[in-house]
């Protein structure tokens, strides 16, 4: 099931899954404490071995756009599972004044 969820609003839950799908260079630039990098080229039934079936999968991009994209892709992979759309991506948690992380 696909749910969306505002970026701004959003509580992470303790232990979240947070899946960034922009690519390297995007995601270095600034991403979300707690990301993980998992550009949406390279989403695959693979990627979901890594998390536990019963765990919800957040997925956020740069402004929205890719994150949806991505949502399908991995539905059409596994459906049982749980995705949310963090709408707003990366600009909108920029904007509110969450604190992003750089790679150096």
């Amino acid at each position: 099931m696909i749910r969306k969820q505002e970026i701004t609003t959003f509580e992470f839950p303790e232990n979240a899954i947070i899946w960034d799908v922009r690519d390297a260079k995007a995601y270095a630039e600034g991403h979300i404490k707690g990301a993980v990098n998992q550009p949406i080229d390279d989403l695959s039934a693979d990627s979901l071995t890594q998390v536990d079936s019963d765990q919800p999968i957040y997925i956020l991009c740069g402004g929205g756009s890719k994150a949806p994209r991505a949502a399908e892709k991995l539905e059409s992979l596994d459906s049982s599972r749980d995705y949310v759309v963090l709408m707003g991506g990366t600009r909108a948690a920029r904007d509110a004044g969450l604190p992003l992380e750089q790679e150096a």
